[in-house]
C-alpha cells in the first residue's frame, strides 16, 4: 500500500522522513519527487551504494581486457618494426587508458542507471502526481502502518494524504 503526502517546506519533509523512520519504516519505503533537486543532510535517507567499486571493477577489467587483446594481436601477428619487442607496452599505453577510461566511464552510466531506479523499476508501483515548487513524499507501508503513517504526514504539515493506487 502506498500513501503520498506533499510539503511546500524541506524541512517539513526531513521531519516526517525521520517520525516515519522512527516508527519502524525503512529508508527504502520511503521516496521523494519534486520537480526540482532536493539535497537531504546526510543521514536522513541514506542508501548504500557500491558505485565506486564497481566502476574501480569496471575499468581494472577493462584495462585487463584490452592488455590481453592488445597481447593476444601482437603476437598472434609479429610484425617487427624498428627493432623493438614484438609486444611493447609503452607505444600501446594510450590505447590501454583510452579504453581503461571508457571502461570507467560505462560502468559509471550504468551504475547511475541501475541506482536511480531507471533499469530495475517496477511498473506497477504508482508516481504521485507533483505540483509546482512542492516535495512529494512516497511512503510505502502495510495496511496496519497506514493510519500511523497518514498521521505522520499531516502532524508535520502536508496539507493532503493521498492513498496512491497500484497500476495493474
Amino acid at each position: 500500500m502506498y500513501l503520498a503526502g506533499a510539503f511546500s517546506d524541506k524541512n517539513a519533509a526531513i521531519q516526517a522522513i525521520n517520525q516515519l523512520k522512527a516508527n519502524g519504516l525503512a529508508p527504502e519505503d520511503l521516496a521523494i519527487f519534486s520537480d526540482e533537486p532536493v539535497e537531504l543532510p546526510r543521514g536522513v535517507l541514506d542508501r548504500p551504494s557500491r558505485m565506486s567499486l564497481i566502476v574501480v571493477s569496471g575499468a581494472v577489467i577493462s584495462f585487463l581486457l584490452i592488455v590481453s587483446v592488445v597481447y593476444f594481436t601482437q603476437h598472434n601477428y609479429p610484425l617487427v618494426t624498428g627493432g623493438m619487442p614484438i609486444f611493447s607496452f609503452w607505444p600501446t599505453a594510450v590505447v590501454f587508458y583510452e579504453i581503461t577510461m571508457l571502461g570507467a566511464i560505462l560502468t559509471t552510466a550504468a551504475c547511475f542507471l541501475w541506482e536511480s531506479g531507471l533499469l530495475r523499476r517496477d511498473r506497477t508501483t504508482p508516481i504521485p502526481v507533483i505540483e509546482p515548487e512542492m516535495i512529494c513524499l512516497r511512503v510505502r507501508c502495510s495496511t496496519q502502518q497506514y493510519d500511523q503513517a497518514a498521521a505522520v504526514l499531516t502532524n508535520v504539515g502536508a496539507p493532503k494524504v493521498v492513498k496512491l493506487e497500484l497500476k495493474a
